[in-house]
């Protein structure tokens, strides 16, 4: 099975490296440079040649911030690409594996995990194109699982672990919002499973939205705390604080923790406790200094 990984260079995609290794399948691994997903002729030039069976689009415009400056990059990336993607995988019968956010639920309120069928409402920019997205997929007809994930991190580019690590060890105090609550995922636990998801060839018969985060809860405020404790950073006052004292462009979702029921039955996996994942991650980084 030929698998095209779109956005092989972000942090999820440098796991997917590390995740296939050793799979009998075969992982063709681009990224801009190698194909732009925003022209369409090229990506309907690339799935035609290269009898691909799968594509995992793990290519995103994430700058939550930003990207209410930037709505038509982020449109273009997050939508517009997606769909150029979905409709050579409708045309082409290859299956699409595509990456959301839980920022489609930005204006939900309540304190109950999301679950795949609730009404989505998304507040910013970048929630707003990656429903866009997700939209695009469903317009295409194409045999798609989209995994709608959340505050993930890993070893590999710029995420909250390695700014915190950093800030936790230069800072005597900092101050962490606490009025924000999720959970984090480790960029490694979610390649894992869909390369799993692959090599079981599970994926054919069970297209739809998938939620995945590790399990367990925390405000950005407990983040923070254990990314001290585990590194060892334990000169740092880190205090909480309200979201106001931080202000931003953009409304965050105040509970974004995700209900995984779904992705568990449907695919027999199981999912690590954040805390676990978190002190995985944060070892590798150490070892790799």
């Amino acid at each position: 099975m030929r698998v095209l990984v779109t956005g092989a260079d972000g942090q999820l995609g440098n796991c997917i490296r590390k995740a296939a290794e050793g799979s009998k399948d075969e992982y063709i691994f681009t990224d801009v440079d190698d194909l732009d997903i925003t022209d369409r002729e090229a990506v309907d030039l690339c799935i035609r040649c290269n009898n691909f069976d799968v594509i995992v689009n793990c290519a995103a415009y994430t700058n939550v911030d930003k990207a209410e400056e930037q709505r038509e990059f982020a449109e273009r990336l997050n939508a517009e690409a997606v769909r150029n993607l979905a409709d050579a995988a409708k045309k082409y019968g290859v299956t699409f594996i595509h990456i959301s956010t839980d920022y489609v639920f930005g204006g939900n309120t309540g304190n109950t995990p999301r679950t795949e069928e609730e009404p989505v409402n998304p507040t910013g920019v970048y929630g707003v194109t990656k429903l866009h997205g997700e939209e695009a997929v469903k317009e295409s007809g194409c045999n798609a699982l989209i995994f709608r994930t959340a505050w993930l991190y890993s070893e590999y580019g710029k995420n909250f672990v390695k700014t915190m690590l950093n800030l936790t060890s230069s800072k005597p105090e900092l101050k962490v919002v606490f009025d924000q609550v999720g959970t984090p995922t480790y960029a490694q636990d979610l390649a894992d499973v869909i390369v799993k998801i692959i090599s079981d060839r599970t994926f054919k018969d069970h297209p739809g939205i998938y939620h995945f985060s590790n399990e367990g809860v925390c405000s950005w405020y407990d983040f923070t705390k254990h990314i001290a404790e585990i590194a060892g950073n334990t000169d740092c006052n880190i205090q909480p604080c309200h979201s106001d004292e931080f202000p931003s462009p953009v409304v965050r979702p105040s509970f974004s923790v995700l209900d995984k029921t779904k992705i568990k039955t449907t695919f027999d996996i199981d999912v690590p406790y954040w805390t676990d994942s978190l002190k995985k991650c944060i070892k590798n980084l150490k070892e790799n200094e």
